[in-house]
C-alpha cells in the first residue's frame, strides 16, 4: 500500500448521501423530533449541523453556543451563526461562565493551575446542557467526533466525545475539511486550525505534535495492519514518531469503550449483548 494524500480521497458526494441518511433514518427510528448539538464555529460541529441540517431541514437541528468566559472567540461565534444561517438551524446561545465557575468554587481540591482537569470541566459542562435540551425536547444528542480525534483518544471522556449518534467519526480531520468544502461551509471555517477551546491559545496540533495531514496518514497506515517501520519509511518519518502516535492509539483504547465490567452471566452489556436499535 502507498501512503499518499490520495488514499484518503473519497466520492464526497457518496460520503454526503451515507451520513445524511444515517443521520435521517436514526432520527426517524429512535422517534426523536430533532437533532441537538454544541455549535462551537469549529469545522467538526459545523460541518455536523450542516449535515444534520440537510437531512432532516434546519428547522429540526438546534445548534446550542456555549461561549465562557477564559476562551471566549468573537471569531467562533460569528462562524458559528453563518453556518446557523446558511442551513436554517434553531440555535440558542448560553453563557456558561457561571456553572463553570461554580464547579471550581465548590470542588474542595480544584486547581485553577491544572489546566487539564479544569478543561475537561468545561467539555463535560457544555455535554451538561445539551443533553438538558435533548431531554427536555426529545431531541437526539449529535457528537461531531472525527476519526483522526476518536483514534488517538483527544477528546474528553464523557464531555465531547458522548453523543448518541456520531456521523462523521469514520472521516480522518483532513477528510472533514474535503467533505466541507464539498457540503458548502465557507473556506475560512473548513480550514481554521482545530482547537477544543479547553484553554486560551490551545491548538489542537500544538497538543498532538503533528500535522493532521501527517497523522492521518499514520493512522491510515496502522488501521490497515501496517508496521510503523513501513508507514515510517514511506513518510519520510522518524519511527519513533509513527511509534508516538500508535502508543496513544492503543494506550487511549479505555476512552472509547462502554464501561467494562466482570464476565459472570450468559450475555454481558457491552460486551455480547449489542442490540440494534431498531429491535425494540
Amino acid at each position: 500500500m502507498e501512503l499518499t494524500s490520495s488514499v484518503l480521497d473519497l466520492n464526497w458526494s457518496e460520503v454526503e448521501t451515507k451520513i445524511r441518511s444515517f443521520i435521517k433514518d436514526y432520527v426517524k427510528k429512535s422517534g426523536a423530533k430533532g437533532i441537538v448539538l454544541g455549535l462551537s464555529g469549529g469545522i467538526d460541529s459545523s460541518t455536523t449541523a450542516a449535515l444534520s441540517a440537510l437531512a432532516i431541514d434546519g428547522n429540526k437541528v438546534f445548534g446550542l453556543l456555549l461561549p465562557e468566559q477564559e476562551t471566549y472567540n468573537a471569531q467562533d461565534i460569528e462562524h458559528a451563526k453563518l453556518v446557523a444561517e446558511k442551513f436554517g438551524l434553531k440555535t440558542q446561545m448560553i453563557d456558561i461562565t457561571p456553572t463553570l465557575k461554580t464547579f471550581y468554587n465548590t470542588i474542595p481540591i480544584f486547581e485553577t493551575a491544572d489546566k487539564l482537569c479544569k478543561g475537561n470541566i468545561k467539555a463535560r459542562t457544555r455535554m451538561i446542557y445539551i443533553y438538558y435540551y435533548a431531554n427536555k425536547l426529545n431531541l437526539l444528542v449529535c457528537g461531531s467526533s472525527n476519526k483522526s480525534e476518536a483514534m488517538t483518544g483527544y477528546f474528553t471522556k464523557w464531555g465531547d466525545f458522548a453523543a448518541d449518534i456520531s456521523p462523521i467519526m469514520d472521516l480522518f480531520k483532513t477528510q472533514v475539511r474535503k467533505l466541507a468544502q464539498h457540503i458548502g461551509l465557507p473556506k475560512e471555517i473548513a480550514t481554521k486550525p482545530a482547537s477544543p477551546k479547553l484553554w486560551p491559545g490551545q491548538l489542537a496540533e500544538e497538543e498532538l505534535g503533528i500535522k493532521y495531514e501527517t497523522l492521518d496518514l499514520i493512522l491510515y497506515g496502522l488501521e490497515h495492519f501496517m508496521k510503523s517501520e513501513e508507514i515510517a519509511k514511506q513518510l519520510g518519518l522518524k519511527k519513533e514518531l509513527v511509534d508516538k502516535m500508535k502508543h496513544r492509539w492503543l494506550y487511549t483504547e479505555h476512552k472509547r469503550r462502554m464501561l467494562l465490567t466482570t464476565k459472570i452471566e450468559y450475555r454481558t452489556v457491552g460486551k455480547d449483548f449489542r442490540l440494534p436499535s431498531t429491535f425494540y
